[in-house]
């Protein structure tokens, strides 16, 4: 049995919809936090069990008859993420999962400006450490993210943000066609670790695309890294959230969230969604 866990969560539904294409819904389990929200998979014929990173018993029972174990990756950091994390890692291992596969992403490092990054490369030696076969997905930097970055600049016509470096922009949906061709590959003992990673593009480019879309123009202006703090400060962001959100653009300065690999494109078949398809449909 596959197993995914946050299969309420906008990417381990995706997965879960696309694995539903490839295998008997016998053959899929979800690990969710509500399982009220998870009736409509159950009524499919998906095992749905209620479990969270933070109750190892629960997990156990979530995990049981596992063969793979997606763990998707949480949205909290530091020490909470890698003890959710960690404690996942575990129940998968005790449940005997063959494989397990983590939702890592694009620049993860232990030196990384950008804190997420940090709890994902200590992630990834936890799963090194694991003794099971593994799967690191290392995502592209969700395209999603990009509408938000761009805040009023379709009615202003600045996109005012601190330097930058090219991002690799990626769809939750590629990402789930992709996570669920792998999760069906026949068994192997290698562990792997990949990279899912969309166009890289910085934000002068997603100006000229903003510009296109939204018919006027969008001009990209470059503001100090402590003035985008303030700035976020000002609009009631606490502290630690506006050095993370600041994190992203120090990190892509040094090229961290940039790859040229063709990994997406040979799991699709095709060429992953460019920045401006996503964004005209966002």
């Amino acid at each position: 049995m596959i197993i995914i866990s946050g299969a309420n969560g906008q990417l381990g539904r995706g997965i879960v919809e696309e694995l539903l294409k490839r295998v008997p819904a016998s053959q899929v389990g979800v690990s969710v936090r509500d399982a009220q929200k998870a009736q409509d998979l159950a009524a499919r014929g998906v095992r749905v069990r209620q479990a969270t990173y933070d109750d190892p018993d629960s997990l156990a029972q979530a995990f049981e008859g596992a063969q793979q174990v997606l763990i998707v990756s949480v949205n909290s950091t530091g020490e909470q993420a890698l003890h959710q994390h960690r404690t996942a890692l575990d129940q998968a291992v005790a449940a005997g999962a063959g494989r397990i596969l983590y939702t890592s992403h694009v620049g993860a490092s232990s030196a990384s400006p950008f804190e997420p990054m940090r709890d994902h490369a200590a992630t990834e030696a936890a799963l090194r450490s694991s003794g099971v076969p593994f799967t690191v997905l290392r995502n592209g930097f969700y395209a999603n993210t990009v509408p938000q970055m761009l805040g009023q600049a379709f009615t202003t016509g600045d996109l005012a943000l601190p330097a930058d470096g090219p991002i690799s922009w990626t769809t939750h949906a590629d990402l789930a066609e992709a996570t669920a061709v792998l999760l069906t590959r026949p068994a192997t003992s290698e562990s792997l670790t990949v990279n899912l990673a969309g166009q890289a593009v910085d934000f002068q480019e997603v100006a000229r695309v903003a510009s296109e879309i939204g018919g006027r123009p969008v001009v990209r202006t470059v503001v100090t890294d402590d003035d985008f703090r303030k700035a976020l400060l000002s609009r009631g962001l606490p502290d630690a959230l506006a050095a993370m959100t600041l994190g992203i653009f120090q990190a892509s300065r040094l090229g961290q969230f940039s790859v040229n690999d063709p990994s997406l494109t040979q799991l699709l078949g095709r060429a992953p969604t460019a920045l401006k398809a996503f964004l005209t449909g966002a």
